[in-house]
């Protein structure tokens, strides 16, 4: 067996330092101990089996995803507490949520009395159980119940559903955690817990008790307000960090990067072979790692385009970009090359790319 140092492997390549990445877990659950609220991350942000299992050693309750298909991909590789933080509605992919949910504790978030129903049924027919939250709206403005009283309404269905155990409520504030400015963060978490409270308060004293409350996210995990509602933590972006998230100055460092090559160099610019397919730039265009002064001028679908007005760069070497978005950028890729001191530890792969049914 021979030693392969990062600079070998061939590019485009998305990196993972693993140093990096395992000080970014402990620092999460570091912050969390000693707390009523538990880690649940995200799946979304990594897609990685191998990741999500760090994760729960490290100490969180169990695993968060987005879709189904990333629940199925979570329990073929063992992991037994999995929340789909999501509507699941389609017939087909609720007799396969049914399903899963013999195989791993699978919880699932509804809006509408017409889910619960067929969730009831595909798991009286499957011999499962199913456990559900309630989603409320605390201003996402996508799914999710707007009133006390609705929530109290299917939390009653659900108590009453053969197959479903009504097990709290999700409460998501995701348009909260990119926010630069703090003041405003801690506003709209202060808010969105208020809303939470009240609905709890209603659903409690209407005899029906709300075990958990799921949400929260990387960018407002550490303003969990005064009472401390959310019982479980959503964050994924932690684990990798990326240009946007770094603009909040919170303690995480950026374990992720594209490794890059320059194809073409002339005065004042410099070509990657790094473009739009491999890099997501929904938050603006990538930094290049410890090189401040460079800015990546735009990303055509293969080609990535440097200014470089000092000629710090050189034709064949290697740059890495930090993203702007980590979550989306994972998914553009097969595999995460993950290294340590700079040599090549593991190739792992992104087992729940492009799982979006």
């Amino acid at each position: 067996m021979y030693t392969i140092i990062k600079e070998q492997i061939e590019t485009p390549a998305l990196l993972v330092d693993l140093d990096v990445l395992e000080k970014n877990i402990e620092l999460m659950e570091a912050h969390l101990k000693g707390s009523k609220q538990r880690l649940r991350p995200h799946f979304k942000t990594h897609k990685s089996p191998y990741i999500a299992h760090l994760q729960i050693n490290a100490g969180a309750k169990g695993i968060t995803c987005a879709k189904l298909g990333e629940a199925e991909v979570l329990a073929a590789a063992g992991i037994k507490d999995i929340l789909i933080a999501n509507q699941v509605v389609d017939p087909c992919k609720i007799g396969r949520l049914a399903a899963l949910a013999n195989s791993t504790r699978l919880s699932v978030c509804v809006d509408n009395p017409h889910a619960i129903s067929a969730l009831s049924k595909a798991a009286i027919e499957c011999g499962s159980t199913v456990y559900v939250l309630v989603e409320i709206d605390v201003g996402m403005d996508r799914c999710g119940v707007k009133t006390k009283e609705e929530a109290l309404a299917l939390a009653k269905q659900i108590t009453d559903a053969e197959g479903l155990v009504f097990d709290g409520l999700q409460a998501y504030a995701g348009h909260l955690c990119h926010n630069p400015d703090r003041e405003a963060r801690e506003k709209g978490v202060a808010n969105a817990e208020a809303t939470v409270i009240e609905a709890k308060a209603f659903i409690e004293s209407n005899g029906i008790n709300v075990k958990e409350v799921s949400g929260s996210g990387t960018g407002i995990f550490d303003l969990p307000g005064a009472h401390e509602i959310w019982t479980e933590i959503q964050a994924g972006s932690y684990v990798f960090m990326d240009t946007d998230y770094n603009r909040l100055g919170l303690e995480f460092a950026c374990s992720l990067s594209i490794m890059a090559t320059i194809i073409n160099k002339r005065p004042g610019i410099a070509i990657t072979d790094a473009g739009l397919k491999v890099c997501c730039q929904e938050m603006g265009p990538p930094a290049i790692k410890d090189h401040p002064g460079l800015s990546v001028t735009s990303l055509s679908e293969e080609h990535g385009k440097i200014r470089d007005d000092n000629d710090e760069l050189e034709y064949l070497q290697k740059i890495e970009y930090i993203t702007s978005h980590c979550c989306a950028t994972a998914n553009l890729h097969d595999h995460y090359y993950c290294t340590r001191n700079g040599i090549l530890e593991m190739v792992l792969p992104i087992s729940g790319r492009g799982k979006s049914r």
